[in-house]
């Protein structure tokens, strides 16, 4: 029985095979003109946008008023705008403290989650790299099969019914003809994307260098803080301990000693909030860094962190090129673009190619030899009519999100030049702030030490010294707080510039 199925398969593959010889020429020139076609056609048409970003307003200053060439000079020093330098890059290091520098490189190589930021950057371009050998080159694919089968059997040959092998062995290729782009244009739209998350690591990684700047100098001013508020809690506790003695003497009111008492105790009332700010700015140091809260680095000294006195000032038409954030909007806005034109070649004609060739027979001999050569090609093609509006739908749809992408560009670059003028003017601001609370502390501090000089001599009390001395803390609580303001509003600018240009900028796409 098994041997009447074998001539009869022998016999029709002899006749399909001189049939297919005859259509391969056809086939072959069919696919020569469709190939004609669609570069005639793809000469001829754009699917979708160009993808570049708009024209941005170019304003002569950033902010409402010309920012000053230079800060005044607080303790000493003026800081200067360098209009039309480039960014710097690893700015940090300006502050000349190796201290800091550390805390820096560790964050940057510890920190989970630009870690997390970094492999998932690292899968988009692995997805990419798989859609596009899917897309755009052949499948091939190998397959076997051996099966036993009962069937009916073929007329006056046999029994009504036949038990039987088969066994086949095939290789299949598949590959569809990219006529009018649409994969190339969605991997060019996925290509951008992975681009925008390029983009958005880098960002994430100079906002992570920022804000261990920035907590590292807030917990250094914390510290200070704390150190002076406890002096003037002492202080406090002191003079109401006097007042309440010369009250017992009949030398002070009752209303004096209250009022003493009181304002010890609304002094020493504010130390726990500041010490609470001060463990949560550590905390969340030691978190940037990847550590664990209980391993929080030491506190820097603040008096040793170097003011960088050279500050660029990026012009709006570099701050397009070197602020991440903008960059990736751009990469948006190109990969939305891309979008569009994938979603309107998905409505053309779609050339598809299969092939296969292999062997088979219902039994081994047969499997392997000559007589059980199995071999196949054809082809495709397909035209959408009618889906229910899906694809016009799929392309209105990419089309508005192409226009959101424009407004989104428009918004970030706005938001930058708002972002860099706030930044500019919080620093002429914090110079004069600065340079009047160091004034005023300079002029408490002469005013205690004469008092002090004068206590020495017998010709002042100690409640007097007491009250300069409070008076003088005071001012240098100020001073502090404007010191590192002008410290962390530095670091801010430096971020805000963003990094210099690097070529070629988008290797996500290559």
């Amino acid at each position: 029985m098994q041997e009447a199925f074998a001539r009869v398969s022998r016999s029709r593959l002899r006749l399909e095979a001189r049939r297919d010889a005859r259509s391969t020429k056809r086939l072959s020139l069919a696919f020569s003109l469709s190939a004609a076609y669609a570069a005639l056609t793809l000469a001829g048409c754009a699917f979708g946008p160009d993808g570049k970003a708009p024209a941005m307003p170019q304003p002569a200053h950033y902010g409402v008023e010309a920012q000053p060439t230079q800060t005044v000079a607080a303790q000493g020093v003026a800081q200067q705008f360098a209009v039309g330098a480039k960014p710097v890059p690893e700015w940090w290091k300006l502050y000349q403290s190796d201290a800091l520098n550390a805390l820096v490189d560790e964050g940057l190589l510890n920190s989970p989650t630009l870690a997390a930021a970094d492999k998932s950057l690292v899968a988009a371009h692995e997805q990419l790299r798989a859609q596009v050998g899917s897309s755009m080159l052949p499948s091939i694919d190998a397959g076997g099969q051996v099966s036993r089968q009962r069937a009916l059997s073929v007329p006056d040959f046999g029994p009504p019914t036949a038990l039987y092998n088969v066994f086949a062995g095939q290789f299949q290729a598949h590959y569809t003809f990219d006529l009018f782009g649409a994969s190339r244009l969605a991997n060019a739209a996925t290509a951008a994307r992975v681009d925008t998350q390029r983009w958005q690591f880098e960002a994430a990684r100079r906002a992570l260098a920022a804000n261990i700047v920035t907590a590292a100098i807030s917990s250094a001013m914390l510290h200070a803080q704390i150190d002076t508020t406890e002096r003037l809690i002492t202080l406090a506790n002191e003079q109401a301990h006097d007042t309440e003695r010369r009250y017992a003497l009949g030398s002070a009111s009752h209303a004096d000693a209250l009022g003493a008492a009181q304002q010890a105790a609304s002094l020493a009332a504010s130390l726990p909030a500041l010490r609470q700010q001060w463990i949560s700015t550590r905390h969340a140091l030691a978190v940037l860094l990847g550590r664990t809260p209980d391993a929080a680095p030491d506190d820097l000294d603040l008096a040793s962190l170097h003011l960088p006195e050279q500050v660029p000032v990026v012009v709006p038409t570099e701050l397009l090129k070197s602020r991440p954030d903008i960059e990736a909007a751009d990469a948006s806005l190109k990969a939305a673009s891309a979008a569009v034109g994938a979603a309107t070649a998905q409505m053309y004609p779609s050339l598809s190619l299969s092939a296969s060739f292999g062997q088979g027979g219902f039994d081994w001999p047969t499997a392997l030899s000559g007589a059980g050569a199995l071999w196949s090609i054809g082809a495709s093609l397909s035209q959408p009519i009618f889906h229910g509006g899906a694809l016009a739908a799929q392309r209105r749809a990419a089309l508005a999100s192409y226009d959101a992408a424009v407004s989104q560009y428009k918004q970030t670059v706005l938001a930058a030049f708002q972002n860099v003028a706030d930044v500019l003017a919080s620093l002429d601001h914090d110079a004069q702030s600065l340079d009047a609370s160091s004034t005023a502390a300079q002029y408490a501090r002469e005013a205690f030490d004469e008092t002090s000089g004068r206590y020495r001599l017998g010709a002042l009390p100690a409640s007097s010294v007491r009250a300069s001395e409070q008076q003088y803390r005071n001012a240098q609580l100020d001073e502090i707080r404007y010191s590192a303001t002008r410290l962390t509003d530095t670091a801010a600018l430096f971020e805000a510039m963003g990094d210099p240009p690097v070529e070629p900028v988008r290797q996500a796409s290559n």
